[in-house]
């Protein structure tokens, strides 16, 4: 009998493998002498090195350090200086682009640092397009930005931000949600990294870590127009309830904005974006394709659901377990054995006191789900994962959801349920010999789930 926790896992790294930030890069990317070419999926684009006097390179997010050695790579010494931020530099190395570290989700006082580090390299390409000296920026853009590279509007903290970025996660709030907030409360995002740099030429090469590639929620948006306003900022807070737990200084800055006092983000059709260029260099459904081809080729039917799933986890789960019964009684939507594969990003209510991330209370729904349905014995193994190798406040990068887990917990005195309640999904994992732990994996694509049945 085939072990599909072990397929599984190799279907998980094969997608890895598909998105490799420096691999899509070195795809997307070429030069030929001073001509720099982007490859995209409209065409191409191309740049004459020779046009410009400077050339720097910023970047942010979780795969922008790989980027950045690969880009420099190309570039070489055409580079005339550079700064990265990531959550986790590793041993990569580069000569011209400095590297720098900074927390994630949260951002902290590395994540400030790092953001007048930023601006001051984008008011220096402004300085040297204005004196008529011709400047190109290139932006390297990935998920995990929005936290990693963090520079609160003038009348607000470092401890604003994070106190306002920790009660929108706990709310559940979508990723688009949160980051049309974060925008508004911030000196850089929303279009204002681009507004910095003008008139030099700006061109962003994004790893897409967003359902849709959505480039003005990537990252929080610094290089695009922002299509959020003032008044969908305080709509999502209200929504949220989360207006009255605010910080102070940031709800006052949110109704300065309401009443006309404070400009709003630069908007579509605004001048300071008539030079900049953004390219997605993959995304979630490159990964699943990965997947997919990784899946026929060890023999299962395979089915991608979406590239889009968001909701509540535990939600999502449900799906998933009620599509496995129907696989198993009926052959539908694919007979035995299939695989079921879906990408995107769910979100957690916080409820509970507990540890765990997204994936993780996936897989724990997903168990308890079968529970329910009382369907525990069927050969079957579930997978929900984040690309980046971390879930939520952890070390892992997700968890496998085996029917036999249940009856193992209930042995060991352990409820299912009860973990659920309290989002203690890492710690019944960990007891069980469930999580997946990657380690970071430089990339960022949003999450995955696996369904096989052998």
């Amino acid at each position: 009998m085939r072990d599909a926790r072990e397929d599984a896992e190799v279907i998980f790294a094969r997608a890895l493998e598909g998105v490799i930030p420096g691999r899509l890069l070195e795809h997307c990317i070429s030069r030929k002498g001073n001509e720099l070419r982007i490859t995209y999926d409209r065409g191409q684009f191309s740049l004459d090195l020779d046009t410009y006097r400077h050339v720097l390179v910023l970047g942010f997010g979780k795969a922008s350090c790989e980027l950045a050695v690969s880009l420099e790579a190309i570039l070489g010494d055409r580079i005339d200086d550079g700064f990265v931020v990531t959550k986790a530099i590793g041993s990569s190395r580069c000569r011209r682009v400095r590297l720098a570290e900074a927390a994630h989700p949260v951002p902290d006082s590395r994540s400030m640092a790092a953001g007048r580090e930023v601006l001051a390299l984008a008011e220096r390409a402004r300085t040297w397009e204005s004196a008529g000296e011709p400047t190109l920026v290139l932006a390297l853009i990935s998920g995990g930005g929005s936290a990693l590279l963090c520079l609160p509007a003038e009348d607000l903290s470092l401890e604003d931000k994070a106190e306002t970025t920790k009660l929108l996660l706990a709310s559940g709030a979508r990723i688009g949600e949160m980051n049309a907030v974060r925008k508004h409360l911030s000196g850089i995002k929303g279009g204002r990294l681009a507004e910095a740099c003008y008139p030099a030429t700006f061109v962003s090469l994004v790893l897409s870590d967003v359902m849709g590639d959505d480039l003005d929620t990537i990252a929080s948006g610094p290089t695009v127009p922002d299509a959020s306003t003032w008044e969908d900022t305080a709509e999502i807070l209200r929504r949220r309830k989360l207006w009255e737990s605010i910080p102070a200084k940031a709800r006052r800055h949110i109704e300065e904005g309401l009443t006309g006092a404070r400009p709003d983000t630069p908007k579509p059709g605004s001048p300071i974006f008539a030079k900049t260029r953004s390219f997605i260099l993959g995304n979630n459904l490159l990964a699943l394709k990965k997947a997919r081809a990784e899946a026929l080729k060890r023999g299962y039917s395979c089915l991608v659901l979406s590239s889009r799933l968001e909701g509540e986890a535990r939600e999502i789960a449900r799906v998933f377990s009620a599509i496995a019964v129907d696989i198993e009684r009926y052959g539908l939507p694919l007979a035995r054995p299939a695989c079921i594969l879906a990408g995107g990003e769910t979100t957690v209510t916080l409820r509970g006191k507990g540890k765990g991330g997204r994936n993780q209370e996936m897989a724990l729904a997903f168990l308890c789900a079968l529970e329910d349905l009382k369907v525990q014995d069927l050969n079957l193994a579930f997978l929900s994962a984040g690309t980046d190798g971390t879930d939520g406040p952890t070390d892992a990068a997700g968890a496998f959801a085996l029917p036999s887990m249940a009856g193992q917990a209930r042995v060991m005195g352990l409820d299912p349920g009860e973990f659920l309640a309290d989002n203690d999904s890492y710690t019944f994992f960990a007891s069980l010999g469930g999580l997946l732990k990657t380690g970071p994996t430089g990339t960022n694509v949003c999450d995955m789930q696996i369904l096989l049945l052998p």
